[in-house]
């Protein structure tokens, strides 16, 4: 689907939250599947933030998004190289849960040191997450509870108020897409389904 939108916008986007992110602020931004709200992955207080604008408890770990394979093996130790092949399989986007999270937040891993992290293949996040350096937390844009926002039309007012940029890309998209499924990557490269 083509968008109404000129490079110069999509720059000015990108800029926009590449400022808000280095200065350990909260975007709301379009993903791979539904609207998130971001923040650097590496920032602890920038997560916190997170926490209490969607008003959830911060014992529930949270997606990251990287652009590449490669930031798996830089965010995970000793990361099983054959979840790519599995990842190539799968035509819907994936959040797979690791074992053994590095250089992550504290307060977005599990209490068992696991993060979800999802390769993300949408033009406008590998381009953000490229030039950013770094990942990006990924969470719905409702408060905890609620339904996930489909589009960026049925966003709560009080999460738009509350980030501190909004991104202007992709707001009148009405593609239907759905949250990404939910593994957990088990140590044999047999895998748990947490959400379809």
């Amino acid at each position: 689907m083509e968008f109404e939108f000129s490079s110069m916008d999509f720059e000015n986007d990108i800029q926009n939250c590449l400022s808000t992110l280095k200065s350990g602020g909260v975007i709301l931004y379009p993903t791979d599947t539904i609207w998130g709200i971001g923040c650097d992955a590496t920032d602890a207080k920038a997560v916190e933030k997170i926490f209490q604008l969607k008003k959830r408890p911060d014992d529930k770990a949270m997606i990251v998004l990287v652009g590449e394979e490669r930031d798996i093996l830089k965010y995970v130790a000793n990361a099983d190289l054959r979840v790519f092949d599995y990842l190539l399989q799968n035509p819907k986007p994936v959040t797979v849960v690791y074992e053994g999270a590095i250089g992550l937040a504290e307060n977005l891993l599990g209490k068992d040191g696991s993060v979800a992290i999802r390769i993300c293949n949408d033009g406008f996040c590998k381009h953000l997450i490229k030039r950013f350096r770094k990942p990006i937390v990924s969470t719905s844009a409702n408060i905890s509870g609620q339904p996930p926002a489909m589009f960026f039309s049925e966003i709560n007012d009080e999460i738009k108020k509350a980030v501190d940029y909004v991104v202007k890309y992709r707001q009148d998209d009405k593609t239907v897409i759905s949250p990404s499924s939910v593994v957990k990557w088990n140590k044999d490269a047999t895998v748990t389904t947490i959400r379809p």
